[in-house]
């Protein structure tokens, strides 16, 4: 396959006839890029002595991994890279093991950031389904909070700005609660609420009722043309309603040149909401968006078939 070289233009204003910036999703399918984890239930059996070492170790281990998924993004020119929610895993933990061993390396940290900005690589968030702001349990909203907290101390350690361009992407959460989710929004530190980011998915929130509390809230909006597909059962990622959409979340960016989309196809039929594991299906509309993170089960091949695929398109054009 044909790569495309993409142009490496600071804080990346898009020039006509560029592609959009395609980004990597936490992970490769092959080995470059991976990293270790721990279970909360092997880590409670360890003495507090062991659990600083172990963490101690992962966390090692997860930083050069780190800094090897931004020399395998600079090596495939990829400048949109997806951080894993794991990254540090059991350090919102009560005991404070591993808050306390992230506060030490804080200078690793920091190289990190510094080095994704040299690349000028773009490093963003999905927190897990765990975080859901819309519950109508306080205890859950409690913890989903904690959760971004964490994130947000994390990326304040790594150096990233306190601005969407590393954004924090949540969904809605539990459906019909908008009112809810935007007060506990304004309510957020601003560590957390100059980052965050909502989605649209296929259940619970569609694309116009996101859009509702992102309006609301003063945040952006992360429009994802395969959850708008399904949720409204359409038959053509060219449907009018996708280009409307994704030009009104385009109005929720401060900045337009950061706006973030999402794209995936679904597995066995056009609108099934499994993933498959490449791009084939693109909106038409998705040529004028700067950033799109690709949701395939293939990562990275996903980005270079993308790639090829699009050369072929704009060349026939």
């Amino acid at each position: 396959m044909t790569a495309i070289q993409f142009q490496n233009l600071p804080h990346t204003q898009q020039q006509q006839g560029t592609l959009p910036h395609l980004g990597l999703v936490c992970i490769t399918v092959e080995k470059q890029v991976r990293f270790r984890t721990m279970t909360r239930t092997r880590y409670l059996k360890l003495t507090l002595e062991q659990r600083e070492t172990a963490l101690r170790e992962l966390y090692q281990h997860n930083l050069q991994r780190l800094h090897d998924a931004l020399s395998f993004c600079q090596e495939n020119q990829i400048q949109l890279y997806r951080i894993s929610s794991a990254l540090f895993p059991l350090c919102d933990m009560e005991d404070e093991i591993g808050t306390n061993i992230l506060e030490e390396i804080s200078d690793q940290l920091a190289e990190i950031g510094e080095r994704a900005k040299v690349l000028n690589i773009r490093m963003v968030l999905h927190p897990d389904q765990f975080v859901v702001l819309s519950s109508d349990s306080p205890e859950v909203v409690k913890t989903s909070i904690k959760i971004l907290e964490r994130h947000a101390r994390n990326f304040d350690l790594l150096g990233l700005p306190q601005s969407p361009w590393s954004l924090m992407n949540i969904h809605g959460g539990k459906s019909q609660r908008s009112e809810q989710l935007v007060k506990v929004i304004s309510e957020l530190p601003e560590p957390i609420k100059s980052r965050l980011t909502l989605e649209n998915d296929e259940y619970a929130y569609s694309a116009s009722e996101i859009l509702a509390v992102c309006q609301q809230a003063g945040i952006p909006m992360v429009f994802d043309a395969h959850h708008h597909i399904c949720h409204e059962n359409l038959d053509s990622y060219d449907d009018p309603s996708v280009a409307s959409m994704l030009y009104a979340a385009r109005e929720t960016w401060a900045n337009h040149d950061w706006q973030l989309v999402h794209i995936s196809n679904g597995e066995e039929a056009f609108n099934d909401r499994k993933h498959s594991d490449l791009i084939t299906d693109m909106p038409s509309v998705y040529h004028e968006v700067p950033w799109i993170e690709v949701e395939a089960k293939r990562k990275e091949e996903a980005i270079t078939h993308l790639r090829s695929w699009w050369l072929m398109q704009n060349n026939h054009k």
